[in-house]
Formats: structure tokens, sequence, C-alpha cells
């Protein structure tokens, strides 16, 4: 099939040109702007603590129907005295005309009440004021607060939330020397929107030039480098239109773009290099002498050939690798959390785009390009930059450093083998220690004006913050209050209660207890905190709720669901494997590699983002904790991703094993072949994920790093050291398997055709 797909693609490669400019332009345009909206990003959903069936949701889903809140805007007056009669003065006017602007709810404030009515002088003095919620603790700034009605259209809604923040923001300019800062929920949504296009616009300004300079160097000459550049900008095309389509069937979060983006990138560019990388070797063979120099044009029955066996072998392996991955990724689709299984379906669909990409644009233009790839190139001509090309490219010699590096760990194998597992046993002991937690509006970077309004109500206000956790009822309040007292006497961590109080009316009615840990609890008490109280929920029913309630009852599901899901990939790895070599030690083995190579990348993760090292080299400021969707992401996407090094190693050990080599030498000369392509795929790979780590959005920032840390660690201490070592030291077992499977692997088993 892929022979005859090259064939064609040969034979009729402009038409394939054309369709893929024509989805690519159309990709764009859908997505960018070019028809007059930016209609993905316009659909994606806010990053709230992730959601999954139980009593914190259905507790959510109570107060909400009970309690329908439209989005709220928050004024921080700063340096201001709140008992000045000019402060007063500024903030009851500018709250007299928010409470006339259609589709304001309610306006609250430190000098009205409840119902908005003005409150009498003796309670404006400076104590009275103090004990005012909406007056900071430390009595140098004042809240206020709008809440916008309920239900309303998007473009109302809009509107409203527009017009309150705009008078909200002129209010600092009527007391002098006072700042204001204003944001509110629909703010925060927003914000976190649009740092999303800014990260994704960044993360591909940096990575592909970074990406295109390093395969300069690797093929030695611009044409070359470009293609897969070419392929890559094609899947950023297909894939965002491929994300439009998936937000009209399912809700999309703020960083499923930027997610599946990196993912789709980096593949695009892994598997154009090993197609660009075949077909010049295919091409080669036709000027073995000097394949720089070659005297005229291939002809076209010749080039037809070329292409042929390129998709027949490199071809293949790039289909095998893209089904690997996507099976990979399809185990997010087994957890209950609707984020995890959108990242899962999109990225599947993306995996999709880079695999026609890799196998219809790519080869497509390679057919354009003809012989010219083996020819002096721009870059040929710069001093010094060939020589470096063939220190690094894509055709091995028969002995380099590559042999040498195995023939050295074939020496020691066990001495190399217990090293490098003890390197990454070292880096991965910080992981133990890893606190999971949705960062909400930490989220966004430290000095995002959103973020810092959030940050200073919930630590200068505390009173007006929501409570850690709410306990919902259908009881009366009274009976509610009382079971809350009790528990909360004998409940460890418990600061405080407040007065539970009935909400909403008929069928809808609810009673609400809020409950407030201690100050500075940690977001893993919290948890466990939420998981008491609901375990002691009282007899006549009740939901807890709240994030850390949400955030427990996320990590509850994940782990419930965590074996399934880590079934599907452990099978689809090990079943790829034995297929490829037969045998069934060497699967395993790759298994419990890849599980201590994930720990090492989780215990860096932890050291930096949590532990709060790199703050200033990374540019980001520590939670305290890891994101939780970071850990199903990192083990769906580098368990994929790590299979790639492992096919093109394994591919070249098993066919110098096939061509009748003994197992030492298979390993050692199956590197030298394979050693150079696995790096500068792994080298391309670790910067796409470095350009998107350099956004501001701290959970691309935690995924970029933690992908770039688990190739980096793949490509080098595993398939470098560990695997040699270990094929070493098994011998010939590691081409064993019993009987039966062996003559199913004889029948079935893959192999590439040349």
């Amino acid at each position: 099939m892929l022979h005859a797909l090259g064939r064609l693609i040969a034979r009729h490669s402009r038409w394939f040109l054309a369709a893929w400019l024509v989805a690519t332009v159309g990709g764009f345009g859908a997505v960018a702007g070019a028809f007059g909206n930016e209609a993905l990003f316009d659909r994606l959903v806010s990053d709230d603590a992730p959601q999954v069936p139980g009593p914190a949701r259905t507790g959510q889903e109570l107060l909400a129907r009970a309690d329908p809140q439209g989005p709220s805007v928050n004024l921080v007056l700063d340096r201001v005295d709140p008992a000045s009669a000019a402060v007063r003065t500024a903030v009851t006017a500018a709250a007299t005309g928010l409470a006339r602007v259609p589709d304001v709810r309610a306006v609250r404030h430190p000098y009205a009440d409840a119902t908005g009515a003005a409150l009498p002088d003796v309670a404006l003095t400076g104590a009275t004021l103090a004990r005012n919620p909406l007056v900071a603790t430390d009595g140098r700034a004042l809240l206020v607060v709008v809440q916008v009605v309920p239900g309303l259209s998007g473009d109302r809604q809009a509107a409203a939330v527009a017009t309150v923040t705009d008078r909200l923001g002129r209010v600092a300019a009527a007391v002098p020397g006072s700042t204001g800062q204003v944001g509110g929920t629909q703010g925060l949504i927003d914000a976190i929107t649009t740092q999303v296009r800014e990260d994704l616009g960044k993360g591909e300004t940096v990575a592909l030039p970074l990406s295109l300079l390093v395969m300069v160097f690797v093929f030695g000459g611009l044409l070359a480098a470009g293609l897969p550049i070419a392929g890559a900008v094609a899947s950023i095309g297909g894939g965002l239109a491929v994300l439009l389509g998936f937000s009209y069937a399912m809700d999309l979060s703020t960083t499923v773009p930027n997610v599946v983006s990196v993912l789709g990138l980096g593949l695009c560019i892994d598997y154009g290099l090993l197609l660009v990388s075949r077909y010049r070797e295919e091409l080669r063979r036709l000027r073995p002498s000097d394949p720089a120099a070659g005297t005229g044009e291939l002809d076209r029955q010749a080039l037809e050939g070329v292409l042929e066996r390129t998709l027949g072998t490199a071809g293949r392996t790039v289909l095998f690798s893209g089904v690997t991955v996507a099976v990979s990724l399809s185990g997010l689709m087994f957890f209950e959390v609707k984020t995890l299984r959108a990242i899962g379906a999109a990225g599947v669909s993306i995996v999709v785009v880079a695999l026609l990409v890799a196998l219809t644009l790519v080869p497509a233009l390679l057919a354009a390009s003809g012989d010219r790839l083996v020819r002096p190139g721009v870059t040929g001509r710069v001093p010094g930059l060939r020589r470096v090309a063939a220190r690094l490219g894509d055709v091995a010699p028969e002995e380099g450093a590559f042999l040498r590096l195995a023939r050295g760990v074939q020496r020691r194998p066990l001495l190399v083998a217990l090293a490098a597992v003890a390197v990454l046993l070292l880096a991965g002991i910080p992981a133990l220690s890893i606190r999971l937690a949705n960062p909400g509006y930490r989220l966004l970077p430290p000095d995002a004006p959103q973020r810092q309004v959030f940050a200073a109500v919930l630590a200068r206000f505390p009173r007006v913050a929501d409570p850690d956790v709410q306990v919902v009822s259908r009881a009366p309040a009274e009976r509610l209050q009382a079971w809350g007292t009790d528990v909360a006497a004998r409940t460890p961590g418990v600061g405080s209660i407040d007065a539970a109080r009935d909400v909403g009316t008929g069928a809808d009615r609810v009673s609400v207890l809020g409950v407030r840990a201690v100050p500075g609890t940690d977001v893993t008490t919290l948890d466990d905190l939420a998981r008491t109280l609901q375990r002691h929920a009282p007899s006549f029913g009740a939901d807890v709720t709240g994030f850390p309630a949400q955030n427990a009852a996320f990590l509850d599901a994940v782990a419930a669901r965590a074996p399934l899901a880590a079934g599907v990939v452990v099978l689809a790895t090990f079943v790829l494997l034995f297929l490829m070599t037969g045998s069934i030690l060497v699967p395993a083995k790759a298994l419990v590699m890849n599980v201590v190579s994930l720990g090492a990348s989780f215990g860096v993760l932890v050291w930096v983002f949590q532990d709060g090292n790199l703050q200033g080299l990374l540019h980001f400021s520590s939670t305290g904790n890891i994101d939780t969707l970071i850990p199903a992401l990192v083990l769906a996407f580098a368990f994929g991703l790590s299979m790639d090094y492992e096919v093109f190693l394994l591919s070249r050990v098993k066919e110098l094993r096939d061509a009748g080599a003994g197992n030492d030498d298979a390993v050692a000369y199956g590197l030298q072949r394979s050693g150079r392509i696995i790096t500068s795929a792994a080298l391309i790979v670790v910067v796409v994920f470095a350009g998107f780590a350099s956004g501001r959005l701290l959970v691309i920032k935690q995924m970029g790093v933690a992908l770039a840390v688990a190739v980096a660690i793949d490509a080098t201490l595993v398939r470098m050291l560990l695997v040699p070592a270990t094929m070493t030291l098994l011998g010939e077992w590691n081409w064993w398997a019993p009987a039966p499977l062996r003559r199913l692997h004889d029948r079935i088993g893959l192999r590439e055709e040349g």
C-alpha cells in the first residue's frame, strides 16, 4: 500500500501540493481570523476545577440551580482610608451609577448594606469599618463587587461586563493618590484565552526557526531542512482546524490548543526528518561515489523508485509510530474527566493530521525537489557547515562515535546499567512528594492584572472569599448547622464554619454551610478535609463541594481509572515491540525502562515547579504543587513519544540480527546506524517542547518542561546507555519467545520492505 502511495505521489505531486496548500490556508483562515472572527478561541471554556461525576459536582449543580450567579466584577481600591469622606463620596456615586446600568443585579461596597441601602454614619467610623468584610484586613483598601444578572446571552453579558469594568476603572481617578485594580470571572477567562493565543504563537515562533536551524546542521542544506518545517506549518493549520471542529462536539478547555498542537508539531517534524533522511539515502545509492557531485538530474522513473522505497521503509516506520502514539493517547479517553477525554480525542486526531502530512505532503515535497537534495545547496557554500553536518547527519558510517560508545558500554554492561538506573532513580526521588492541585487564577503569570486582582481579594478580603468547602443539603439550615457544629468540633483542620443559610425557593431550595480550613492549610490537607467531610456526611443527605472537594474527586477518579488507561498503553507498547522483534523480554524491558525514565522526568518536574527551583530562569512563580492534569498527560504523551526512539533503535538491531549478526554486534552496529537519527530527532523535539515551555501559561510551561526532560532522558541515558547495556547482559535471551508466539510472529511480524 505504501509503495503504491509513493508511486501515486511521485506521478501527481502537484495535485497533492495544491490540495495541502488549500487545506493549510483554509485551516489558518477558519481559526485565526481571516473570516472576521477567532472561532476556535471564542469557543474555549474556562479552566475551572476539573469536574467528575460525584457529590462535588452534584452539590455544585444544586447550588447553581438554587442561587444562579452571573459574572462578577471586582474593584480593589487601594492606598485609601475607607473612613475618608472623599473616598466614601466617590465610591457611593460610582455604585449609584452602576446600579442603574442595564443587566446589573447588585452592587456591594462598604458603605451600603446587603440590600444596597446606605449605612448610618455610626457604622462608617474607622473602628466599625475595620470589621466590614469589604474593607481590607490592613485597613488600607476597600472592595466593590458588582454582580451581573445571570443567564444572559453571550453578547449581552459581554456588553454588561465591559460597561461595568470601564466604570469601575474610573473610580480611582476620583480619589487622589489611590490605585485601582479591576477584575472578575469573565476577565479571568478572557485573560487565560488571550494568553493561550499568545503562547501558541510564541511557541511556534520559537520552535520553528530553532528546529530549522538544527535541521540545517543535520542535513547540511536549507532545502532538505525546510521540507519538514513546511510539513509542520501545514500540520499546525490542519490541527487547529480539527480542534475547531471538535469544539462543536465537546467542550475544549483553554489549554487544549497548546497541549495538542505541541504534540502535532513535534511529531510532524520528527516524521519529516525520518522521511527526508531516508529519501536522501535512497538517492545516494544511485550516486555512491560522490552524492554531492552528480552530473545531472535522475530520470523520472528512477525518482519514482526512490520515493516508493522511501515510503515502503521510513513511511512504514512513521505509520507504526503514529498508530502507537495514537493508541497511547486513547488511554486518556478511559478517564471520567471531560478535559482528559477531550485532550485524548483531539490528540488522536492531531496525530492523524501529522500522519497525513508525513505520508502525503512531505513525500510530495520530496518528489518536487527531485534529486536536488543531494546536490550542493545554499548552506553547502558556508565554510565548515557541511563538515559539521557530516558529523550530525542522517547517514552514519559503518564505524563512528556511537559504535565506540556501544563498545565501551559492552565492556562494562552491568556497571553502566546500574549507574544509569541509579541516576534515574535519584532524579525521580522528588516525585514521591508530588502534590497535585488545579492552579485556578494562578494559571496566569504573576504580573497578569487578573491574577493580581484575585490574589488581592483572597489575601486582603478573606471574609468575602468563598469558604474552602461548602456543604449543600435539602435539609433545613438549622439541621445542617447542628451537624456542622458537631463535625467541626471533632475534625482536625477545620478553622471555622459559616452560619448555615437557606438558598432558593420551591423545589430548588437548599441549605448551604461554609467550612473554612485553618489559615495556611496546604492543598493536600484541604483535599483530605473535603474527603473527611464527605465520609461523615449527615444521614439526612448532603454533598460536599468547592475546589478542594472537586480536586479530591478528580484525583480519586483518575486513580480509579489509571490501571485501565495504563493497561491500554502497556498493551499497545508490548504488542508493537513483539511484532517488531519477536521477543517478549525486549518489550517487557522497554516498559520497565519507560517507567523508570518517566519517574525521573516527574522528579525533575516536581523539583522545578513544586519546589520552586529555577523560577528566575524559567520565568514562573511556584504554586507549591503540580497541575492535576499533568501526570496523566505526560504519561500518555511521553510513552508514545519514547516509542519513536525504541522503534528507531530496535529496527536497526533486528535488521542486523536477521542478517546473521551476533547479539553484541547487532546491538553495537544498530546503535551506530540509528544513533544519529535518534539524537537529531530528539534534539528537534526537545526544541519544540522548550519553545512552548517559554510561554507564560503555567500548565503549558509545566507540560513543555516535563516532555522535554522525558525526551532528553529517553534519547540519552535510556537509548544510548541503558538499552545497549541491558541487551548485552541478556545476550541471546533478548530474542526468546515461547514457541506459539514465535510462530505467530513468523506469520504476522512487522518487517520493512525495501
